[in-house]
Order: structure tokens, then sequence, then C-alpha cells
């Protein structure tokens, strides 16, 4: 029977794993990092946390794509949790940490991850159902909505949790990870090429829907005498949502693949060099996702104005009057059933997709 150690501290097995990152996270390198973590940490939750209050507060926004979005900068809020709990955590301090602290360490990491790639998904599938049965909204109820954040938080917890509840190698320290001195090899393999399955599924899906669209788009635009701009308004939210998702995969796939790499003990490798470099990109993501998402959404952009600037929302509406409107004016209509077709041959209504563009303002 294995010897289980679950007493020891992290210096431990560190050094049974010959992992040297500890020592190296110090000097001017260890102070470069926390300095630019630091600043990204705090505009992730400033500018999350304008995301959700722009949700809540503009009725325009309450509908299902906006409370999917409003859920993923919470997951970036909660990833903003996670890196400032880390910094406070890594470094020389590593090796003093007991080994359940080291779990947490990891475990909201984990949990940030999954809840931004479940919300993802659910978004791609949205808007996937969304395009193919001809409707430029979602039909989604509030409920169902409800159930399916909940459902992300959850399966997102339960990931994060998954090495605490007995997938490590604390009783097989022969099989223990380098990057990650108390997790199995086995389940670096198994979160790496998961997430890295799901990233591919997700690619394909906006793939259908841009071809999809962009054939429609082909189609209908010979029967309108709308302008360019309105005609192609189905892509323009396309290519917003798939620089999301593109954005999400370019900041995680290296760090990803440093962890496969690790969990099929790549020795040779030299990941340990690049490990802390691989996680800054993927702290980055967290600060995009408001700026892709919000900043070119003109009446998101409009509501966050508002509220830095404390100005009145009854005459900023005044002063957008004269304006195109917003793509969110027109949400009330995916009640009655309006579809892609009579969007594009009615001039769209708006001049914008569901996300619109800045640039049409």
């Amino acid at each position: 029977m294995n010897e289980c150690y679950y007493d020891k501290t992290m210096e431990f097995f560190y050094n049974r794993t010959k992992a040297d990152t500890a020592d190296e996270w110090s000097g001017p390198q260890l102070v470069g990092v926390l300095c630019f973590g630091t600043f990204f940490c705090l505009f992730i939750f400033i500018s999350n946390s304008l995301v959700i209050a722009a949700v809540v507060k503009n009725k325009r926004f309450h509908f299902p794509f906006y409370y999917l979005l409003a859920n993923l900068a919470a997951a970036d809020f909660f990833a903003g949790i996670a890196y400032v709990f880390l910094m406070f955590n890594t470094g020389p301090v590593s090796k003093t940490l007991t080994v359940n602290r080291w779990f947490l360490r990891q475990g909201l990491l984990d949990t940030s991850l999954t809840a931004s790639l479940v919300n993802l998904l659910v978004i791609a599938v949205e808007r996937h159902m969304s395009v193919m049965r001809m409707k430029i909204h979602s039909s989604l109820t509030k409920k169902r909505v409800t159930f399916l954040i909940i459902s992300i938080w959850a399966i997102a917890i339960f990931m994060g949790a998954v090495p605490t509840l007995g997938w490590n190698c604390l009783c097989d320290i022969s099989v223990c990870s380098s990057l990650a001195p108390i997790y199995s090899r086995s389940y670096l393999v198994f979160w790496s090429v998961l997430n890295l399955v799901v990233f591919f599924i997700m690619v394909v899906v906006y793939i259908r829907i841009y071809m999809y669209v962009q054939r429609k788009t082909n189609v209908l635009s010979s029967h309108t005498s709308g302008s360019i701009s309105r005609r192609r308004t189905p892509m323009k939210l396309m290519k917003t949502v798939m620089t999301v998702l593109g954005a999400f995969v370019v900041c995680w796939t290296p760090g990803l693949v440093v962890l496969l790499l690790d969990g099929l003990n790549c020795t040779d490798c030299g990941i340990q060099n690049v490990k802390r470099w691989f996680l800054l990109l993927a702290l980055l993501n967290s600060v995009m996702n408001p700026i892709i998402y919000s900043y070119k959404d003109d009446e998101m952009w409009a509501t966050m104005k508002r509220m830095i600037c404390c100005t009145s929302e009854d005459k900023s509406q005044e002063r957008r009057s004269s304006r195109v409107p917003s793509t969110v004016l027109c949400r009330s209509t995916d009640i009655s059933g309006h579809y892609i077709e009579d969007g594009i041959i009615q001039g769209t209504v708006c001049g914008k997709g569901d996300l619109g563009d800045k640039g049409n303002s």
C-alpha cells in the first residue's frame, strides 16, 4: 500500500519533482510580474463590474444573450480574484504552502477557466440555434438562461475541485507532475485534452455559423437595395463573437499545451521557463473580453459611460435620439419572430448586429 503525504508542505513536493520555479520567482522578475498582474487585475475588476452593472441597469439588455455576456464578465471577475490569490501565494511563498492551500490556489484558477470556457460554449450553441432557425435573437426564456448559468458554475466548481476530491498524486508521488507538484500527470493530460477538444468544437461551430450567415447574406444581398453595411449586419455579429473566441483560444492554448507536455512527462521541453509567461497571457484574456464585448457595442459603451460620468439616462437618450438606433432597440422585435432575411431586406431595422460596431455609430 502506497504511503500518503497529506501532512507535508509543498516544499517536499517541489523538491521531489525538482521544480525550480519557486526560486526563480524572485528579484526584478517577480516585481515585474506582480506589477503587471496588479494592473491587469484592477482593470479586470473595474471593467467587468461595469459590464455586469450595465446589463443590470439598462433594461434593453434584459435578453438571454446579454445575460450570458454578464455571466462571462462574472467569470472574468472571478478569474481576477483567482489571480490575486495566486500573486500572494507564489514565488518563494509556494514552498511554504500547505497542501490544502495549494489545492485552493489551483482550484480557483481551474474554476475560472472552466466557467469562461463553458460559458463560451453555451453562447456558441445559443448562437448556432438562433441563426440556424433564421432568427436574429435567441428565444431562450429567463428561466432557461438562469438554469444554464447555474449549471455553468456548478460544472466549473466541480472541475476545479476534481484534484482535491482524489485525482492527485499525494498517495503515489511517482506520477506527480513538474508544473503542478501534487497533480497527477494523468489528470493534466485529461484536463488539457478536454479543454483543447472544447476549443476545437467551438471553432467548428462558429465556422459553420459564419459560413451559413455569409452564404445567406450573399444570396439575399441581390434582392435588397439597402446599403452594403446593412446587408452585412449578421456577418458583423459573427465576426465580433468569433473575435472573442479567437482571443480566448490564443490566450489559453499555449498554457494548455504546456500542461499537456508536462502530463506526457516531456523532460526536455523547457516548460518551466515559459509557464509564468503563459499564465500572464491567460490573464490577458480576462482583460480583453470586456473590451471586445462591450466597447464594440454602442449601447453598452454608452451605458458604461453614463455610469462612469453619472449622467442621467433621460438626457443621454435625448442626445442619442438623432443617431442610428442601437441593436438592442430592435430586440423586442425578436419576440414577434422576425427572421434574418427580414432584417436584411428591411435594412435590418438597426444599423448593427447583436453586438453592434462603434464604427457604424
